[in-house]
């Protein structure tokens, strides 16, 4: 009996430990993340990278716990050391990468969900930022996932949520002067609802003059709609002044009567008129950008609800009485809110 006894005495410290540890790890786990359903992934991030040093400082201290000589201990601790620096050197190929790079997307914050970005030879709005993984949708309703590793060492375009240049380039002859273009054009970008619109020569070739009309689009939403509606007002606004848009080396296989323009006659109408105004225009966007639009209607409505919650929680500290209790109820609602909305989008 003395013999078992003696046998089991060096390994008390180390069962300490390792029951320290487990139970310490898990109580942590319930408190950070099982209580906090409501959190999302971008929330739980911070948390889940502390469990993450937590566990590593948890089983530095188990090995400091082991019943061996000072040697075999150290050894033992540094193997460990051994194992993290490899996983780190590791890390740019691995998904360990690709979570470094998500955290630095979520530090930097370069672009949010609902933006429209352009990586490489893509381009749409960001649908979901993951923490491996960036999905945006295309102008084809395609959804397409980057690496997050790709979005730190890729140059990535992001338009401005303050507004963005819409533009449409054409050429015409050198038969038009450009004071005569730049008048129309201007007048274009202003019929297509454009702030600021400006027109430049951009190119002098052989055959024709280059022109490039453009404005400024508050609403970046709507940069589909507003490139095409702006398409149909240079196209009104050349044509009813007889200017046509052809090539200055358009070449007619057919006999044509003397006088004959090539400017195309609008439906119902003698002289090619400009299109009603308060004609209903389509929206392309609620279809293509369905799922960006979603999630940043979500990401806003968590926002706003978290705001809120914060905003009680520090009226609760100098509330009393009823009011407090009132507080509370309201805290709680809120609270429950949130977890069904985050809930609702994960389940999307």
């Amino acid at each position: 009996m003395d013999v078992v006894v003696a046998f089991l005495i060096p390994f008390i410290p180390l069962v300490l430990a390792i029951v320290l540890v487990v139970v310490g790890l898990g109580a942590l786990h319930y408190v950070l993340l099982a209580r906090q359903s409501h959190l999302t992934s971008e929330q739980k991030l911070p948390r889940q990278v502390t469990l993450l040093v937590l566990t590593i400082v948890g089983l530095v201290a188990i090995s400091m716990a082991l019943p061996v000589n000072e040697s075999t201990r150290n050894q033992v601790i540094a193997l460990i050391g051994v194992l993290l620096s490899g996983v780190i050197a590791f890390s740019s190929t691995t998904m360990v990468g690709n979570l470094m790079a998500g955290l630095v997307l979520r530090v930097n914050k370069p672009f949010k969900v609902g933006d429209f970005i352009r990586v490489e030879d893509y381009s749409g709005r960001v649908a979901e930022m993951g923490l491996l993984d960036t999905e945006i949708q295309t102008e084809t309703r395609e959804l397409i996932a980057f690496s997050n590793t790709l979005m730190v060492n890729t140059p990535v375009r992001v338009t401005r949520a303050s507004g963005a240049i819409i533009s449409v380039d054409l050429s015409l002859g050198y038969d038009v002067h450009y004071s005569e273009v730049e008048k129309h054009l201007l007048t274009a970008a202003a019929n297509a609802e454009l702030e600021d619109p400006f027109v430049q020569v951009i190119f002098l070739g052989d055959f024709s003059v280059s022109y490039r009309v453009a404005g400024l689009l508050k609403e970046v939403k709507s940069m589909l709609s507003a490139r095409s509606r702006l398409h149909k007002s240079v196209l009104d606004a050349l044509h009813n002044t007889g200017i046509e848009i052809v090539s200055p080396t358009f070449m007619n296989q057919r006999p044509q009567p003397e006088g004959l323009q090539m400017i195309p006659r609008q439906p119902g109408s003698s002289k090619g008129a400009a299109a009603s105004q308060d004609e209903e225009e389509n929206h392309p966007e609620a279809i293509i950008f369905d799922k960006a639009e979603e999630a940043e209607q979500h990401e806003k409505n968590r926002e706003g609800l978290a705001e809120q919650i914060a905003a009680i929680s520090t009226q609760l500290e100098t509330a009393e009485g009823d009011e407090k209790e009132q507080l509370k109820t309201h805290k709680a609602t809120l609270e429950k809110r949130l977890a069904d909305l985050v809930e609702q989008h994960r389940n999307v």
